[in-house]
């Protein structure tokens, strides 16, 4: 348990309504978790005690302690701790994480907004998918808390954010540093160093990670992984600031989805792959600034930050479908540069002797990208498809107040308006122009309560992504010469929401929400294209459940439950499922520390079935997984734990899709099926820890 002195209700609300900047040093809120009180008391590391504060059910925050005790495979597998997601992966261990939530197969991120230290994970434009989110740099010892919150109902959350936001912040400094060495099957190797020093007024943070691994696949990954974040910051009181550099390199090979007659037939086995020069490279290089700016006129952040990161990746999907001679392998590139500025300033106004806390942001970003989609065999370039070079800019304005009318009632009302340029430069000319486009969201949330420690919420919102530049202004489909229809560059999205939130049973955060989402085009990956198009219309309906217990201070307790209706709201032919979307996902998560030298954890996770064609005709199965550690605490500096993945050993798939494939022998036409990436088999890792 930690004590700790609760803020006023006005920085409380304006830390949450301004997580887009995630300054570093979570400053103000995260060790009270949101609890809203101006009294000392003592907090028992809940992530989800949001009783006064928050403005929905669906929205909370994981802490360093609880992401310390989780199991993961690889980093992105933290977002598991927020209730509902899911995060598999399709292909090699360095491309970007496949992410489910409320109904969604999100693809690589897409209506999933992810941010680290502020800055924007999801990339726009992407050579192989829109909102391209690689987590893969992320130190998972380094991340000082992580906030979610889901549903177009925040004006401070802009693209890619319409199913939900997930905000992460690296801690400032370290109480100790942090020696971990670890090694497993598989051909699992880590090694981490981390350190923070007080330098004259500051802190100097440093961190330094080499990571390989072959999985248990037949051609083995020979996943290579470096890291290094180097931080100063500094905290007079009323201003907090900091500087950051991080860098992250990765090549690996990929075992892609694979078909499953070719398994049931023999070609190859289940851990094979078709084509052994799949893989990629992929870097990412960032320099960001957070500022927080206390005074009597308020509060103001500021979050400056620039990266630069390149990708290349090889994939065949169809095998021979296309290419009978030389086969389908195409790469996908992207170079980019990326900058951005956000600023948001929070003042306090009386109306008639009633309170309102207002919230005004301003959201620049602009993305210089050089991307490219090339035919290959083993990772050599046969001929070009298209090259193009983007340039998209784009400017968030919003404004959000949050006045308490009455005791028992307050409300949340926002506006947001998002203003987007495109100028695309392609290698075919009739590709090549210019797009402009706009929209207003406006977000309202209205909360009841508390009563007997309990809140009752209503939202309503509308949000939006943005598409591919490229598909906004193409013509032509580069690679069949077949005329094609421009996309809209911004698609909306409408949400409604009810949920109730409870703390009436002592150690017990209880939340329920029930929700719709309308979306004007869905984003959805095209086999035989390797990439994502813009669909129909659709609709999702569903329900959450989060149980968060800790009936000891040895044992915590995390089990949540969602499940989902996911149709297109048109009318096809075809059928109106939606190809790959989400129905019910649970996960529980038990937890046991300060019992002595042992400590460990256990995590179980259940991922429904999906619909794989629109008319439902072919599903895929349902997966269970159990990952779990035990600890040994050797002294007071010295750890060592045991990690277990896969434990049940499950024969069963991360990803399933359905589409035309051709093997060697086949009709020219090629053969409709299903198409899976297995998960993990069973392993092992143990894993050294020294402070210092």
């Amino acid at each position: 348990m930690q004590k700790i002195t609760a803020l006023s209700s006005v920085s409380r609300r304006f830390i949450q309504t301004s997580s887009i900047l995630s300054m570093s040093w979570a400053p103000l809120w995260a060790d009270a978790a949101g609890i809203p009180t101006l009294n000392e008391m003592v907090v028992r590391a809940n992530a989800r005690e949001l009783i006064g504060s928050a403005n929905s059910a669906n929205e909370g925050t994981v802490l360093k302690h609880q992401l310390d005790l989780r199991t993961v495979y690889r980093p992105g597998e933290l977002l598991e701790t927020v209730p509902g997601l899911i995060v598999t992966q399709h292909s090699g261990e360095g491309k970007a994480n496949q992410y489910f939530l409320r109904g969604f197969n999100l693809d690589h991120g897409t209506d999933l907004r992810i941010t680290v230290d502020g800055m924007l994970v999801n990339q726009r434009s992407h050579g192989h998918g829109q909102g391209w989110a690689d987590t893969n740099f992320i130190i998972p010892e380094l991340i000082g808390n992580l906030q979610y919150m889901k549903g177009p109902y925040y004006a401070h959350q802009g693209d890619f954010s319409s199913a939900g936001a997930v905000s992460m912040g690296y801690v400032d400094k370290l109480p100790k540093g942090i020696a971990s060495y670890g090694l497993g099957q598989q051909g699992f190797m880590r090694g981490l160093v981390t350190k923070s020093h007080e330098v004259g007024r500051g802190n100097v943070l440093y961190a330094v990670e080499l990571l390989t691994k072959d999985g248990p696949w037949v051609k083995h990954e020979d996943f290579k992984k470096f890291n290094a974040v180097l931080r100063y910051s500094q905290d007079t009181g009323s201003t907090k600031f900091n500087v950051t550099a991080m860098g992250y390199g990765g090549n690996w090979n990929s075992t892609d989805q694979i078909p499953a007659r070719g398994v049931t037939s023999g070609f190859i086995p289940r851990l094979g792959t078709i084509d052994p020069s799949s893989g990629g490279e992929s870097h990412r290089f960032s320099l960001s600034s957070a500022l927080q700016r206390t005074s009597r006129y308020g509060i103001t952040q500021f979050n400056l930050y620039t990266l630069h990161s390149n990708l290349a990746l090889f994939s065949n999907f169809t095998y021979f479908l296309d290419d009978p001679v030389n086969g389908d392998q195409f790469s996908q590139i992207d170079k980019r540069f990326q900058s951005a500025m956000n600023v948001d300033h929070l003042w306090v106004s009386r109306i008639r002797g009633i309170e309102i806390e207002n919230t005004v942001g301003v959201q620049f970003q602009n993305d210089v990208i050089d991307n490219g989609l090339l035919s290959t065999k083993e990772r050599q370039t046969l001929s070009t498809t298209r090259k193009d070079h983007i340039n998209q800019n784009s400017v968030g304005i919003f404004y959000q107040n949050s006045i308490q009318w009455l005791e028992k009632f307050r409300s949340v009302a926002g506006v947001r308006s998002d203003y987007y340029w495109f100028d695309v430069n392609s290698n075919l000319d009739v590709n090549s122009g210019n797009r402009y486009d706009s929209m207003t969201n406006p977000k309202l949330s209205l909360i009841f309560g508390p009563w007997v420690q309990t809140e009752l919420y209503f939202n309503y919102g509308s949000g939006f992504h943005s598409n591919d530049a490229r598909g906004t202004t193409s013509i032509v489909d580069p690679k069949s010469g077949d005329p094609t229809n421009r996309v809209n560059p911004l698609v909306r999205s409408t949400g409604y929401e009810v949920g109730v939130r409870t703390a009436i049973i002592p150690g017990l955060q209880a939340s329920f929400a029930a929700f719709q989402l309308n979306l004007d085009s869905e984003l959805l990956f095209v086999g035989d294209a390797g990439t994502t198009e813009a669909s129909r219309p659709s609709k999702r309906e569903g329900f959450e459940v989060s149980l968060f217990y800790m009936p000891k201070d040895w044992l915590t307790i995390d089990i949540d439950y969602a499940l989902a209706r996911a149709r297109f709201s048109d009318d096809d032919l075809s059928g109106n499922y939606i190809p790959g979307a989400i129905r019910g996902v649970g996960k529980m998560a038990v937890s046991v520390d300060n019992i002595g030298r042992f400590f460990g954890s256990m995590q179980m996770r259940y991922f429904g079935k999906r619909s794989l064609i629109e008319d439902n005709s072919v599903q895929s199965n349902h997966t269970v997984t159990l990952n779990g550690q035990l600890g040994y605490k050797i002294g007071s500096n010295v750890r060592v734990i045991l990690q277990g993945f896969n434990l049940l050993n499950t024969y069963a798939h991360a990803i399933d899709y359905y589409y035309a494939s051709r093997l060697p022998g086949e009709p020219a036409a090629g053969v409709n099926d299903v198409h899976f990436h297995p998960i993990e088999t069973r392993s092992l890792r143990v894993n050294l820890i020294a402070n210092f």
